[in-house]
């Protein structure tokens, strides 16, 4: 099948978009308002975009309190959303009256961070502290109309990782469990036994391979 996204008539019985750009990280941010409190929420559009510096973006689809504050304070902490957290995060998905501060919600220790004012989920076994660098509302479905999306990009300032998930001088990503994002409500789950490793190619063996196809 194929549909053009302006009129989105794919015929299935959802938008197939979020199910086919995946396994999405979770961009769960923690931020605190103008009133000192707390608000953190999962965002499914959330990567890594850069390093040395190292940035992160999340997308936000409307104004709400994690923007809102982020535009407000300049600061925001992403914690890693596992397997063992999986029902807490979803909790803090709820939407909430603003002020409400979801981590009693959530069944979550807000822990002090080093560089931000924003809390990390002391649960979580590593975090990105980050500093607000701009917000980029994205171009609306309709001209004339509001921006939908408004895309955060923030500057991490300092990594927190849980001790025990370091061996032999790297992370041990699988036993974090990470879960990831996909369509519907559907999610994934990073364990020992699903992780893999591939050397990338040099550019001899690259050339190699394209001059032996050519020779067929």
């Amino acid at each position: 099948m194929f549909y053009e996204t302006r009129g989105n008539r794919h015929g299935l019985k959802h938008d197939p978009f979020k199910a086919l750009a995946v396994p999405r990280p979770i961009g769960w941010v923690s931020t605190v308002g103008r009133n000192g409190v707390c608000n953190i929420a999962p965002y499914s559009f959330f990567n890594a975009v850069g390093e040395r510096p190292h940035y992160v973006l999340f997308s936000s689809a409307g104004r709400k309190d994690s923007l809102r504050n982020i535009e407000e304070t300049g600061e925001f902490v992403c914690s890693l959303a596992t397997w063992d957290l999986r029902f807490n995060m979803n909790m803090t998905s709820a939407a909430v009256p603003r002020g409400v501060d979801e981590f009693p919600i959530g069944d979550l220790t807000a822990a002090p961070s080093r560089l931000v004012k924003p809390p990390r989920v002391k649960e979580s076994p590593a975090a990105f502290e980050c500093r607000h660098w701009k917000t980029i509302d994205l171009p609306p479905a309709e001209p004339g109309g509001k921006p939908a999306y408004s895309v955060v990009f923030g500057e991490v300032v300092g990594v927190y990782i849980d001790d025990g998930f370091i061996k032999d001088g790297i992370v041990d990503t699988g036993a974090m469990r990470p879960i990831a994002r996909l369509g519907y409500m559907d999610y994934a789950v990073v364990t020992p036994q699903t992780v893999f490793s591939i050397n990338r190619p040099s550019a001899q063996e690259a050339m190699a391979k394209l001059n032996a196809k050519v020779a067929e």
